[in-house]
């Protein structure tokens, strides 16, 4: 286990390679939105090898620059990293998305919400504290394809308003309760450290 939560991140570009070209050979001309729900998980991925592999660093970047802790590795860590990132990221996102395909469309709409929450933190971080690892790939394709698919879902009414306030409230849910952990929990480990 231990060996999976060291390199799991060394994963994310072949993933994110693979799945894309998979994505525009079989999905995108067959249902436009499901492609739009599918390619937030590659372009995640590609979000998550710029936090952890290149240029990488981004507990130690949260650590020291957010948390103001005097340890690069606490207190997130690799193995926090990890369980945050895999349930949410490697399960939900392509469960949520296969059940798109399945069942509804509707169902898949967070994904885009979370993605593009999750990178507004990068942005405003890099206006408050400079460059943080992710934000690049934030600005470039979190944001702009997640903004895409939700305006595509809307203009053309592929969901109902209330399948939108779902997908938006599960989105805000989940990066709220990471954000609370990450500046509320961690924050007080390390205050409680330094007291």
């Amino acid at each position: 286990m231990s060996w999976i939560v060291e390199h799991w991140p060394k994963s994310t570009i072949f993933l994110a390679v693979y799945v894309t070209i998979l994505l525009f050979l079989f999905v995108f001309n067959e249902n436009i939105y499901l492609f739009l729900i599918w390619i937030q998980v590659p372009i995640y991925w590609l979000h998550e090898f710029e936090e952890y592999i290149l240029p990488g660093g981004f507990p130690e970047y949260f650590n020291e620059n957010v948390l103001k802790s005097r340890q690069g590795e606490w207190p997130l860590s690799k193995k926090h990293s990890f369980w945050i990132n895999i349930p949410i990221i490697y399960i939900a996102f392509p469960v949520s998305a296969i059940l798109a395909g399945i069942i509804d469309i509707s169902i898949g709409i967070w994904v885009a919400y979370f993605s593009i929450l999750n990178a507004l933190f990068h942005v405003r971080l890099r206006i408050t504290q400079g460059y943080n690892p992710g934000f690049y790939i934030s600005a470039i394709l979190n944001i702009p394809i997640g903004l895409f698919t939700v305006i595509y879902f809307y203009i053309n009414d592929a969901i109902t308003i209330r399948s939108h306030i779902i997908g938006l409230i599960i989105a805000i849910i989940l990066q709220g309760g990471l954000m609370v952990w990450g500046l509320k929990v961690l924050r007080g480990k390390v205050q409680q450290q330094q007291n």
